[in-house]
């Protein structure tokens, strides 16, 4: 089923490991939107410098071109013509006429998610659940440190979304209806 409305671009942000890109794929096929995603531009950059996410995101504290050069790409998608969404843990504060989603998850579910999926590139290596959401905490934190020193701003903080959804006990698919019928409300 393809729905074809005029409504505003969706921002999806989240927890790391809560479904943000599967969510923005299957939404995007759904509302036929663009779909964008800064995690993958991080992957890349992290990829062709020799480095996981983790360590990108400590270079990222001292070294502001790595931000810039994201941020950038970020900021172009305002002049878009055609309707999109922007998986990102920033695309909230900078896409400012969107509808602003945030996922949420529980850690070990989120570190059980990414150690099972096999095309999530350049992230740290860890043998068990438990190392995997260690990584993903230490890698929140950092990202959380870094935006509010630079962008003060606060990603985890509710307020500044739309829709919120707590994915850790739902299937895709719940999550999506539970997305497309807050999106349908909001406009």
């Amino acid at each position: 089923m393809h729905l074809i409305l005029q409504m505003q671009n969706i921002t999806i942000a989240g927890d790391l490991g809560s479904g943000k890109s599967t969510v923005a794929k299957i939404l995007c096929e759904k509302l036929q939107f663009k779909y964008y995603s800064t995690g993958n531009i991080q992957r890349q950059l992290a990829a062709d410098m020799g480095i996981d996410t983790l360590q990108l995101n400590y270079i990222s504290e001292t070294d502001a071109s790595i931000d810039k050069l994201i941020d950038d790409k970020t900021v172009e998608l305002n002049n878009s013509t055609e309707n999109f969404i922007l998986d990102s843990r920033l695309a909230w504060h900078f896409i400012k006429n969107s509808f602003k989603i945030y996922l949420q998850v529980d850690v070990l579910v989120a570190a059980k998610r990414v150690m099972a999926d096999k095309l999530r590139t350049n992230e740290p290596t860890a043998e068990t659940v438990e190392a995997i959401a260690a990584n993903l905490l230490e890698r929140r934190a950092a990202e959380n440190k870094r935006f509010l020193e630079k962008y003060n701003v606060e990603c985890n903080n509710i307020n500044n979304y739309d829709c919120i959804v707590d994915t850790t006990n739902l299937n895709i698919e719940q999550v999506v209806e539970q997305i497309l019928e807050a999106y349908q409300q909001f406009n």
